[in-house]
């Protein structure tokens, strides 16, 4: 088992970027399904307040934490994450990589002409990958998920990128990913927009310095402006909670 943390009622992997790749590589050898997700503030305040979305979590085969507040967050409670392993990062990395070892990929998520885009990008931007799929993030109905999860199966992927919101993608994953049986799933949120250039990332530096989250709203403020600056403000709190629990039981 991964070395791992709780923070917030969520356990997380306390794995670098590189280790996060072997640990895929060992679940791509498996050839059984294992589902993955990447956890930030506004995932652990949904986590907080959806238990069906904390379990799914939890009983994920990789977590990874995705957002400098978190990675702070664990060192002010004195159990101290490495790093934080962008999605964004993992996700090319392992196209990349797919390139290399023959992986096969799967991608699902965002609107016809995005999805279609990442393929046609990364098939060019890497010769050697193998697209075994794509389609777009929209359904209807429980009869079409099925459709979709069958699809996914037939494609015989070793890797699914899964480009839906959150907390549907954890949620889509977790009804389907053993029928799937696909080795490894991943909820890539809106990195298929970055991937082709539709949507801009923000500079080193302020990933560096955690300000990622602030270029996004700055792209988009009219979108973003509830989830930044009034729902996400929850983690304050929930911060503050862990924080006098631990003290407690050191006490």
């Amino acid at each position: 088992m991964s070395p791992a943390i709780t923070l917030m009622g969520c356990r997380i992997d306390n794995l670098s970027m590189e280790e996060t790749l072997v640990r895929i590589e060992e679940f791509i050898r498996s050839g059984q399904p294992h589902q993955h997700v990447v956890v930030n503030v506004d995932k652990l305040v949904k986590a907080s307040r959806d238990a069906e979305l904390r379990r799914i979590i939890n009983e994920c085969a990789l977590v990874n934490v995705d957002g400098m507040p978190v990675v702070w967050a664990s060192r002010l409670l004195g159990k101290p994450l490495k790093e934080r392993v962008a999605g964004v990062d993992l996700f090319e990395a392992l196209m990349r990589r797919s390139s290399e070892r023959g992986w096969r990929v799967f991608l699902l998520g965002a609107r016809a002409e995005v999805v279609q885009a990442v393929a046609e990008t990364y098939t060019a931007r890497y010769p050697g990958l193998v697209v075994a799929g794509w389609r777009d993030g929209y359904w209807q109905g429980e009869a079409e998920e099925a459709a979709v999860a069958e699809q996914v199966r037939a494609s015989a992927a070793d890797l699914l990128f899964v480009a839906i919101s959150s907390p549907k993608k954890e949620q889509f994953l977790g009804r389907w990913q053993a029928a799937m049986r696909i080795p490894f799933a991943m909820g890539v949120g809106g990195t298929f927009d970055v991937a082709i250039g539709r949507v801009k990332r923000a500079p080193l530096w302020m990933q560096r310095a955690g300000l990622e989250w602030f270029y996004r709203f700055l792209q988009e403020p009219r979108r973003m402006f509830r989830r930044y600056f009034i729902e996400d403000m929850a983690f304050l709190w929930l911060l503050v909670k862990e924080a006098l629990h631990t003290r407690k039981g050191q006490t």
